[in-house]
């Protein structure tokens, strides 16, 4: 609802400034000069109807004050100035006081930004809702409403009217971002098929060609779930469309040449498992070429007698029905199941005020939900709010190293402002060049982002099949195109969260540790989910060495490298190195990972058959693995099949179920525990519902293996390693001896750092001999990283 509790306002009626107090950390603050207030939604703040805060106001000597457990306000009842109005922030955020004062820059760690568009690298950002200093103010003064009947409305008329937000939450990040969901609704939950892998290429595929190329992919072993059609899947090139005097951009005949039987297409692409979507860049409206143009003249009473276009109108409801109804309808009856808007074309309408983005993205998510139980829509971002249109589409990337070096930051930060499903052109884009270094190190942000979509030019040299780079990219890009499908139990549930808790996936580092100053210093490196931290390389390998390196911050206690098995004391700054077909993730003690077993999932992102968990000892963990049958249109709606996973360390033990919710008798599933970097223990014992199993624990590079075997889904399974297991102590000449084998670099050098690296010899004694060495900085960094880890 978007009229707020009579309770939570000061002010309003005959007053020209309204106060309205949604939480102990939000202020909505108001000016109107006619007294008249603003009570419908806004893209923004769609409910203002929250449960009143504890709060007090103290009017004295003509100055009025509102007290919550975070803010103390002050105000002297004039108009709006940084000497009448003003907010200190409980706590201390800064050297002296944290006080706001309205009009007055202040500091903000930053939001997001519309479109990454002819980006090489990093760009300002729009505001977000938190900051270092403990408060932020979102101004909705210009943003467009939502009418009492639900469409798109402009502001009162008259100069001088204010409408602000204040975010006053100190270094509660997650609970600002929190406040945020509550005014602005919360992300909606996604399809589990959305967090598979997307194939999309500006490219004039047949139909034929794209089948094959699927097909390809399947005999590859490389899994997909959404399958993008770009714009010259209608006419483009045609006689009709260079006659009409038109680009082409905007389209809705498909391109018969290419596709001569749309519905047998998409119904083949269904049948391979993947989703559908279609290219839209909606702005020239309908030609007299178009097959629906008749269709829509009629809709609208336009005249055809002279052909005339029917003009982009999305602020007139009438054409707004009918480019759902008569332009998208027939296509989505022909198998279409989402649409990408690519609108680029700025910020104006027919009405002054009214932002097409923005109807855009509201609408088509709403039409989305008419006909789908999971509603998603494809689209860039419009402004605070966006959030409740996933998925982003950040724009045309450049395919260059500063571009990728941005975007994990840009990521994360989105995340200030609620917005935490961005899809990219992993890869990359348009200019740049061939580098399959670059190729593959973006396919790995990727496959730790919130979304991984291929995406390249029509150009025939920006391909994205990994069969088109060099056998070591081919390798690492497939491994990682298939972990993104494995990692589909973690990031669904990960969905979940973000949809029920507001927690996004991909957030700062100082979200967690926002007393820390290193937390600031890594923009790069990023939460992931519960249990994982990415240190995300950007930057390209030492020739010599072939190994990149980032520098990274381990907060307070242990980490397990999930890829080597390395093991990292943390509190600490370092320098991580990795070979192309490693990226540093880091699971800290207790953590709690659950993959599709399958080494080669398929298309879809379906429900796996069988579960591997990765495991970290040392602390206590537990993990609620969340699933569904895809049903329900909201995570309120679903009836959530939820396996709780734990781990004791005091005991050593595993436990493992009974599933709970919409569980279907006779499932059962295969179940696998790798426990990473796990030091030396006796034996394992396993019992499922009772009864011992014999097992075999299996050592692989990164832990140890234990294959369970089935366990029914009412029944419970423990895993037990004895009393208060440890993880392992790097072996140092294991992680070093492979590095120095491969260095181009003189023998004798790679022999005197061996002979440091096997001494018996304390680590002081080592570094210093080692230093003396006067050795290249990269590979002095790597061999330090080991000796110094745990």
């Amino acid at each position: 609802m978007p009229v707020a509790d009579p309770e939570s306002i000061v002010g309003g009626d005959s007053h020209q400034y309204r106060f309205t107090i949604l939480t102990d950390g939000i202020l909505r603050y108001e000016w109107a000069p006619d007294s008249q207030f603003e009570d419908r939604a806004s893209v923004f703040a769609i409910n203002r109807y929250l449960p009143v805060p504890h709060f007090r106001v103290v009017h004295k000597n003509g100055i009025l004050e509102i007290i919550t457990k975070r803010f103390h306000l002050t105000y002297d009842e004039q108009a709006f100035s940084p000497s009448s109005l003003s907010v200190g922030i409980k706590g201390s955020f800064s050297e002296h006081s944290s006080v706001w004062r309205y009009g007055e820059e202040h500091e903000n760690l930053g939001g997001t930004a519309r479109t990454l568009d002819g980006a090489d690298g990093r760009i300002p950002l729009g505001p977000g809702i938190v900051s270092k200093k403990g408060y932020t103010a979102i101004d909705d003064t210009s943003s467009m409403m939502f009418g009492w009947d639900g469409f798109v409305e402009t502001r009162r008329p008259g100069a001088g009217r204010v409408d602000g937000y204040l975010f006053a939450y100190g270094h509660d990040y997650a609970e600002a971002v929190k406040g945020l969901y509550a005014i602005s609704g919360n992300q909606p939950l996604l399809p589990r098929w959305a967090l598979g892998n997307w194939w999309s290429r500006y490219y004039a595929y047949s139909d034929k060609e794209y089948l094959a190329l699927m097909d390809r992919f399947e005999e590859e072993k490389i899994p997909f779930s959404v399958a993008v059609l770009d714009m010259d899947w209608h006419l483009v090139n045609d006689r009709k469309v260079q006659a009409s005097g038109k680009t082409g951009w905007t389209g809705y005949s498909w391109n018969k040449d290419l596709f001569p039987d749309p519905a047998h297409f998409l119904s083949e692409l269904h049948q391979r498992n993947l989703k559908v979507t279609l290219n839209d860049h909606p702005a020239d409206g309908v030609q007299a070429y178009e097959d629906l143009y008749p269709a829509m003249a009629r809709a609208l009473s336009h005249s055809t007698e002279h052909n005339d276009p029917i003009h982009f109108d999305i602020t007139d409801r009438n054409f707004l029905n009918a480019f759902m109804d008569v332009l998208h309808r027939p296509l989505e009856a022909q198998g279409v199941d989402f649409w990408w808007i690519d609108w680029q074309q700025g910020s104006h309408s027919r009405t002054l005020g009214i932002d097409p983005l923005w109807v855009l993205n509201h609408f088509h998510f709403q039409d989305n939900r008419l006909h789908h139980q999971r509603p998603l829509t494809f689209s860039r971002y419009a402004g605070p709010g966006s959030h409740r249109y996933p998925v982003g589409f950040s724009g045309d990337t450049i395919v260059t190293w500063d571009s990728l070096a941005f975007q994990p930051e840009f990521t994360a930060t989105a995340s200030n402002i609620g917005y935490g499903w961005w899809s990219h052109d992993i890869g990359g884009h348009i200019n740049g060049g061939k580098d399959d270094e670059l190729g593959t190190r973006w396919v790995q942000l990727g496959c730790f982002s919130p979304i991984l979509r291929l995406h390249s030019s029509l150009s025939q040299w920006t391909r994205k099949e990994p069969w088109t780079y060099a056998p070591e990219a081919e390798k690492a890009m497939t491994k990682f195109l298939r972990l993104r499908h494995r990692l589909l139990p973690y990031l669904y549930t990960m969905n979940v969260r973000s949809a029920m808790e507001g927690t996004p996936l991909v957030r700062p580092m100082y979200w967690a540790y926002p007393e820390r100053k290193e937390a600031y210093e890594v923009p790069n490196q990023y939460l992931f989910g519960s249990e994982l931290i990415v240190s995300a390389i950007t930057a390209p390998q030492d020739s010599k060495l072939r190994l990149a390196k980032t520098k990274g911050w381990l907060p307070t206690g242990r980490y397990v490298d999930i890829f080597t098995g390395a093991v990292y004391d943390g509190d600490r700054r370092l320098w991580i190195s990795r070979k192309l077909e490693n990226y540093p993730v880091f699971a800290k003690e207790g953590s709690i990972i659950p993959l599709d077993a399958a080494t080669e999932p398929g298309n879809g992102g379906e429900n796996p058959d069988n579960i591997e968990i990765l495991i970290v000892v040392g602390i206590d963990g537990a993990f609620e693995l969340l699933e569904d049958d895809g049903s329900g249109s909201s995570a309120a709606e679903v009836n959530w099949v939820r396996t709780p996973i734990k781990y004791s360390q005091g005991d050593g033990r595993v436990t493992i179920g009974p599933s709970t919710g919409a569980v279907l008798e006779g499932s059962h599933r295969e179940w696998t525990l790798r426990f990473l970097a796990l030091g030396e223990i006796d034996e394992i014992h396993v019992l499922v519902h009772s009864n011992e199993r014999d097992v075999k624990p299996e050592k692989v590079k990164n832990g140890v293996v234990v294959h369970v075997g089935t366990i029914l889904p009412h029944t419970q399974a423990t895993i037990s390693l004895g009393l208060n297991p440890k993880l392992s102590h790097n072996n140092v000449q294991t992680f070093i001896g492979p590095i120095l084998a491969d260095a181009q670099i003189q023998f004798g050098l790679k022999e005197d750092i061996w002979q440091i690296v096997v001494s018996n010899a304390p680590n002081s004694l080592k570094i210093s001999n080692l230093l003396a060495l006067e050795l290249d900085e990269n590979l002095r960094d790597v061999v330090l990283e080991y000796i110094l880890a745990d």
